[in-house]
């Protein structure tokens, strides 16, 4: 469980954010925006994400999901989040990626129990285990394992935990 899954697509442009429009119908992706923006600062977990799943995003009825909390608006349908899981405030969870020449895209899974810790990055393609802790402030740039500790910027896997 080290690397990441993404599919690579081949870009209009040199700079593929210039075709940004050519990866997701624009009206679908003021739609998303939009409900970023209202979920944002919004103190209601059941309203949030019932407003995330409106996006399309997979988010488990228990899951919660701080303010300040950024998912994937060209992609969210990529995006899972288990039950009992907690993305922890200013955190960001990627699904695409824009590069020289390309893009890509990955499902970005988010287990059963886990804490993604305030101001995390999980990058496209990333599985993230149940039962995990990702102190805060990492770059998940790898998959972490069930019950694991992850930190760091890239991110290292650490020790395993014990319990639920």
């Amino acid at each position: 469980m080290t690397g990441r899954t993404l599919s690579t697509h081949a870009a209009p442009f040199s700079n593929s954010m210039r075709g940004w429009h050519y990866a997701k119908n624009p009206l679908r992706l003021f739609f998303n925006v939009t409900i970023l923006l209202l979920c944002y600062w919004m103190p209601s977990l059941k309203l949030k994400n019932a407003l995330y799943r409106l996006m399309g995003a997979k988010i488990a009825p228990d899951a919660s999901i701080a303010a300040c909390v950024t998912l994937d608006f060209f992609f969210p349908e990529l995006i899972e989040i288990g039950d009992d899981s907690v993305i922890g405030f200013g955190s960001t969870i990627l699904a695409h990626e824009f590069l020289v020449g390309e893009w890509r895209t990955g499902r970005t899974s988010i287990g059963k129990r886990t804490l993604v810790g305030a101001n995390s990055t999980v990058l496209a393609g990333v599985e993230i285990g149940n039962g995990c802790v990702i102190n805060a402030m990492t770059l998940v740039n790898k998959n972490v394992p069930d019950k694991s500790y992850a930190e760091g910027v890239p991110c290292r896997i650490g020790r395993k935990r014990k319990g639920k």
